[in-house]
């Protein structure tokens, strides 16, 4: 009993958990309203922001706004879900939890309704008592046409959405040399 952690510690942790949980949600809602200043908020000013296929690469919130803002341009209305979040918290630096979360999207991209499968493997970290994006790495499954569902799902070229057909970035432990090594540091 004299390891375990006081009533005080274990409050605030499962207050940090809830406040990266909303974060995660939040980020769904300042992306389907085009929220400049919501994007400045729950990003941290040096974060990156990522995604598996490259075609995402910004660093510091000037360079994620930016990128936002071109996405933005080229997509009608989204409506993001999130769904299962995984939290581990860093006990060697309490302002820093790391992340992972399922989660999907219904888009209209050049006049075509499309749904995509993302996940996300982020980094948070606490400052001036808010939670925010350190980083942030999305993947896809699949991004294609409606349509395109019933054959495409599980045809390896899922991501439809750039005029072409790219590889899914997952499963990985199906398309990655490093498999699914990722995964050890959250359920070990």
């Amino acid at each position: 009993m004299a390891d375990e952690p006081d009533l005080e510690a274990r409050l605030a942790r499962l207050e940090d958990r809830t406040a990266i949980a909303e974060l995660a949600v939040l980020y769904g809602f300042v992306m389907d309203e085009r929220d400049e200043e919501g994007i400045r908020a729950i990003f941290c000013e040096d974060a990156t922001l990522r995604s598996q296929d490259g075609v995402f690469a910004a660093r510091g919130i000037e360079e994620i706004v930016t990128t936002y803002l071109g996405r933005f341009a080229a997509l009608g209305p989204t409506n993001h879900f999130t769904h299962g979040h995984v939290i581990r918290f860093d006990d060697a630096d309490p302002t820093r939890a790391t992340g992972l979360l399922a989660s999907h999207a219904e888009v209209t991209r050049d006049g075509a309704a499309m749904q995509v499968a993302l996940r996300y493997k982020d980094t948070y970290r606490k400052a001036d008592g808010a939670w925010r994006f350190a980083d942030r790495l999305m993947s896809y499954m699949y991004y294609m046409p409606l349509a395109e569902l019933p054959e495409g799902l599980g045809d390896r070229l899922s991501v439809r959405a750039y005029g072409d057909r790219r590889p899914a970035d997952w499963p990985e432990v199906l398309y990655s040399d490093e498999g699914n090594a990722f995964l050890r540091q959250f359920y070990e």
